[in-house]
């Protein structure tokens, strides 16, 4: 039996949340699956070793419209799938699912809205299907993680990037935590962000305050997967680095400034704890000005308390 599943957002945070219900999938039917997805979810790196993905399939791009939906249709009906699952409600890969052929089509209803809670719905539309009890807490696997960390220190990675500045919290305030974490204990910081980010790295280099730290910028994924998995906690921003470090089993300090917390957050209570800003509560929508409300005490405390310095 071959199986698809359509995962189509484009973010590394939203693959894996997603990760157990695609490992559902595959348990289900004894057989790795098939992803279509997006190449910004670094899908190909993030299952160049799970034993439940055969294949990830790349979506071009390039190619919208009627001609995209042909090309792609093409695409999937010579691999010849028994059954598809889409992880969303578009009619343009459920018009894909039935022009490739693919007998057994499993869809989001059509009438999903944005705001519902993409874990509750990825969860609720899952179990139906196979019968059986889902965990939310998403897992990667990776070989050969070990890192040869002093053990004398704590090892902090600290999530100072986002996909866009709204969702950042002001790297004054990470390099003002990182000083405060440096008065309690020894601390080594892993500075979580890519290439494009290096004005980040800059203010940390001449903040003049005597840290031990490293980026992440010229690694690899699998060197940054292999990086975060031995570090004692994840601080910082609702971003890529902060979902992978709970599929890691790392303590995550995640920081929601702009992204509502109700649709994306709190999947993984026993790993992931969280900050919002001042006066919000379950969120469900985008707060652009956020950033200027996180309290630093509430994320002092919280930090504290991850990496058992109170």
């Amino acid at each position: 039996m071959k199986v698809l599943v359509i995962q189509q957002r484009s973010g590394i945070g939203d693959m894996v949340i997603l990760l157990p219900y695609i490992h559902s999938i595959s348990k289900k039917f004894n057989t790795p699956v098939s992803i279509l997805a997006k190449e910004s979810s670094k899908a190909v790196d993030l299952f160049a070793e799970d034993d439940h993905v055969d294949e990830v399939i790349t979506l071009d791009k390039e190619k919208d419209g009627l001609k995209g939906i042909f090309y792609l249709s093409k695409t999937l009906k010579k691999r010849k799938f028994d059954k598809v699952f889409i992880l969303n409600s578009s009619m343009r890969y459920s018009l894909v699912a039935r022009l490739s052929n693919i007998k057994s089509i499993y869809q989001y209803p059509l009438s999903l809205i944005k705001k519902d809670n993409m874990v509750n719905t990825a969860k609720v539309f899952t179990e139906r299907l196979i019968d059986k009890e889902i965990s939310t807490e998403p897992r990667l696997k990776i070989q050969g993680s070990k890192e040869n960390f002093d053990k004398n220190f704590k090892h902090i990675c600290l999530g100072v990037s986002a996909s866009g500045l709204t969702k950042r919290w002001d790297i004054r305030n990470y390099i003002k935590l990182s000083e405060e974490l440096t008065k309690l204990c020894k601390c080594k910081f892993y500075i979580a962000v890519g290439p494009n980010d290096l004005e980040l790295i800059k203010e940390f280099k001449n903040s003049e305050l005597n840290f031990v730290f490293e980026s992440f910028e010229n690694l690899s994924i699998k060197q940054t997967l292999s990086k975060i998995k031995n570090c004692d906690c994840y601080i910082g921003n609702d971003t890529g680095f902060a979902h992978i470090s709970v599929a890691l089993k790392v303590k995550s300090l995640v920081l929601f400034v702009d992204t509502p917390i109700k649709v994306y957050g709190r999947y993984a209570p026993s790993l992931m704890s969280t900050v919002e800003p001042v006066g919000e509560k379950n969120s469900t929508v985008h707060n652009t000005l956020g950033k200027d409300s996180i309290s630093f005490d509430e994320v002092l405390t919280k930090a504290k308390k991850i990496l058992n310095l109170n």
